[in-house]
């Protein structure tokens, strides 16, 4: 299982990239996995401002629908409009051209309840 040391996760398999006050945020590997193949990715929140741990999207695979939560709280700038021609790109390449959502962060003391790489690990077991 691919679980890049660079990044930060949460108990509900996100993975967040930070890049000073900005996340970058999709789905990862294991969770890809536990979804099958995903044919769509809804994000309706693109401009709004969301808490941490609340919803901002879903994605959809053959078999299930499953919430998006926020990370971190903050206003959602960006979502990766490539999804919706391609939601599979997920699967493929969740920690690149699958991501879902940029994020500019509002409360950075947030991060630290994130889970590093070893952390997240011991999750997913």
């Amino acid at each position: 299982m691919n679980i890049p040391q660079e990044l930060k996760y949460t108990k509900d398999h996100e993975w967040v990239r930070i890049d000073g006050d900005v996340a970058t945020v999709g789905i990862t590997e294991f969770a890809q996995s536990e979804l099958g193949d995903i044919v769509y990715v809804e994000i309706e929140t693109e401009g709004e401002t969301i808490k941490a741990e609340e919803v901002f999207g879903s994605i959809e695979a053959v078999k299930t629908v499953s919430d998006l939560f926020m990370p971190v709280s903050g206003e959602i700038t960006e979502f990766n409009e490539a999804l919706e021609a391609a939601p599979e790109v997920v699967n493929s390449d969740p920690y690149g051209d699958g991501w879902m959502i940029k994020i500019k962060i509002t409360d950075p003391s947030e991060l630290d309840a994130l889970l590093d790489a070893t952390d997240y690990s011991n999750v997913i077991g």
